[in-house]
């Protein structure tokens, strides 16, 4: 196994999403222990996308999405659940692959939680993190379904509409 090095995140969010498929991310525990999950469904997120948390612009909760590919934003959804996304393209881009599935594991709440991600994770550089990384081990990829993205009801609907959920089916 390898760790994926910078100029992997440094792509479009669609590619991104796409070459996430079947990678390993790797969670160093506190306590030592090291888990391993391969993600299974993405979905992206663009900077011009009404449904992307960065397309009013820069804040203090979506400040990650503004950095480096690579890094990691998690945002909480719904008072509950941390949700884990990693940016994608050059600084300021402001564009995200969400990790929707790991393993298993279905939706990006039951994922993260899977994963134990917390918002302390937030601005982590995946190629330099000892926390959080991702890891490639050779998988091949059958093949790839797309859908509709879900629980964006408030973006434009030319932006509901795209096929930006990616899931494995193997």
């Amino acid at each position: 196994m390898r760790i994926i090095d910078k100029k992997f995140y440094s792509v479009s969010v669609v590619e991104l999403a796409h070459n996430l498929l079947g990678k390993i991310i790797v969670r160093r525990m506190d306590d030592g222990g090291v888990y391993r999950f391969r993600i299974t469904e993405v979905e992206a997120y663009a900077a011009h996308d009404s449904a992307c948390h960065a397309h009013k612009g820069k804040t203090k909760r979506n400040a990650p999405m503004f950095e480096e590919g690579g890094t990691v934003y998690v945002y909480l959804c719904y008072g509950i659940f941390n949700i884990l996304n990693i940016v994608s393209g050059d600084k300021n881009s402001g564009e995200g692959v969400m990790i929707r599935g790991v393993d298993n594991v279905f939706g990006p709440g039951k994922s993260s939680r899977v994963m134990r991600i917390t918002r302390d994770l937030n601005y982590e550089d995946l190629t330099l993190s000892k926390k959080i990384w991702i890891e490639e081990d050779g998988y091949i990829i059958e093949k790839i379904d797309k859908y509709p993205r879900v629980g964006i009801g408030y973006a434009l609907q030319e932006d509901q509409d795209k096929l930006w959920r990616f899931r494995l089916i193997n």
